[in-house]
């Protein structure tokens, strides 16, 4: 028996101590915060599609469906829509249609492509609300520069699956908007137990990013701060590549969205 405690306890101490050198610790900390946006949802001007869509969301809200999703996505209910039972019943019975929504693919976890399918919490809970209408989704990969041509060419019927709409064109009214429903920074960020904890500790480290144009962009907007990097390689593989590189090992830090680091640090 005293010597099982012993065992015991020794088998404590070493996983204590691999918790405090990081070496069974998961956990990825942003570092230092790039840029800062809100997601959005966008409609034809004057489209009665936003009335049924905006209804039948607030229902799923109030039944709790949004909240659940966000947990399983997010780890914790980080996106706010407004809840309202019942709010279909003030419109006529929706006819069956197909509803296309346009989302950046990139933009994990929210719309995530993979081998022609797409997943991610606004791609779920779209679907959802389609079940609720009894519509058929269907998705078109945008870039968010042209939502309005594709919203009013008819490519699609809502931009939706993270998407950190131009703010010229909101302050414009180039579309209707419904949202923000959450906010997305994008940042470089360290693993637990890292020696990197803020912008001054970033001298020659080793770097992993996306090729997207919205990761250059934000890594331009960081100015000296970039310049203090030392090797950056880009991953045409997006997030889940960038995560992987970090956990292995090949890098020190990352470029990327404050909602993957939720993603990533609940599952």
């Amino acid at each position: 028996m005293r010597k099982k405690l012993i065992c015991l306890l020794l088998l404590l101490a070493l996983c204590l101590s691999l918790a405090g050198c990081g070496g069974v610790s998961y956990g990825v900390n942003p570092v230092i915060t790039l840029v800062s946006q809100e997601y959005s949802m966008a409609f034809r001007n004057g489209d009665s599609l936003y009335y049924y869509v905006t209804a039948a969301l607030e229902e799923l809200s109030a039944e709790g469906a949004i909240t659940e999703l966000s947990r399983k996505w997010l780890g914790s209910n980080m996106v706010s829509f407004p809840k309202k039972a019942g709010a279909l019943s003030a419109y006529q019975p929706p006819e069956p249609r197909i509803f296309i929504i346009g989302v950046d693919e990139n933009s994990f976890p929210f719309a995530y492509g993979d081998n022609g399918n797409y997943w991610g919490f606004d791609v779920e809970l779209a679907t959802k609300l389609c079940q609720k209408l009894g519509w058929t989704l269907q998705v078109h990969v945008v870039e968010k520069e042209n939502v309005r041509i594709e919203l009013y060419s008819g490519n699609i019927d809502c931009a939706w699956g993270g998407l950190a709409l131009p703010q010229e064109e909101i302050e414009n009214g180039s579309y209707t908007i419904y949202g923000p429903y959450v906010q997305n920074d994008i940042v470089i960020a360290s693993r637990d137990g890292s020696n990197i904890w803020n912008g001054l500790q970033l001298n020659g480290r080793k770097m992993a990013m996306s090729t997207t144009a919205e990761a250059m962009d934000a890594l331009q907007s960081a100015g000296k701060v970039a310049n203090r990097l030392g090797q950056i390689t880009r991953l045409a593989g997006g997030t889940t590549e960038c995560f992987s590189y970090l956990y292995s090992g090949k890098c020190d830090l990352i470029l990327t969205d404050s909602t993957a680091i939720a993603y990533y640090n609940s599952h």
